[in-house]
């Protein structure tokens, strides 16, 4: 990556490493909930969109927060906040996906429409008619179905720019795909 000025996030990021390295805990972890608080959205965004499920992708922002905070001495400012972050985050996604995917070969649901409605349910307006929800609930089915044929670098990439709001050369930086081969794939 191009020498830069840091952002804001990374500026932050290097204090709390600096805080916990003197043993300042409680200020640390004053400071990260700024980092918390910026970055929880988009955060949650990236992980229901692998995760297709709420209280999963709420999860796996939980413990990636916790995974930066506790692994924060190890934070190297050569990347900036946001793609380490961004990479925990993505890993532990993927790291669920595939414990999901070992449960479910061992376990069958008991009741399969229950996870269905609950993320039919997720981000809809409740002031729709029916037939608006119906066809909100198809486009997004829709989506999802086409999203999941997407292969596994493609599905990061499409991800990332969509529902992470990355640019191409962020995107770059958490997959390590070369920026243009992730411009091909974005197209």
């Amino acid at each position: 990556m191009p020498a830069s000025s840091p952002s804001d996030d990374t500026r932050l990021a290097i204090e709390i490493r600096s805080l916990v390295a003197r043993g300042a805990l409680d200020d640390a972890r004053e400071r990260f909930a700024g980092l918390v608080a910026t970055h929880q959205r988009r955060a949650l965004r990236i992980a229901y969109h692998y995760l297709r499920d709420a209280a999963d992708a709420d999860e796996a922002v939980q413990d990636a927060f916790v995974k930066v905070f506790t692994h924060i001495t190890s934070y190297r400012e050569s990347w900036p906040f946001e793609v380490w972050f961004t990479r925990i985050l993505i890993n532990g996604c993927l790291d669920r996906r595939k414990a999901r995917a070992r449960r479910q070969r061992w376990f069958v649901a008991t009741d399969d429409h229950a996870p269905e409605a609950a993320r039919d349910t997720v981000g809809v307006d409740p002031t729709p008619g029916p037939e608006a929800q119906l066809l909100s609930r198809e486009r997004r089915q829709d989506i999802e179905h086409a999203i999941d044929r997407l292969d596994g670098r493609q599905r990061t990439v499409f991800m990332l720019s969509h529902y992470g709001e990355c640019s191409p050369r962020e995107i770059s930086a958490v997959t390590g795909i070369n920026e243009s081969t992730v411009r091909v794939h974005l197209r």
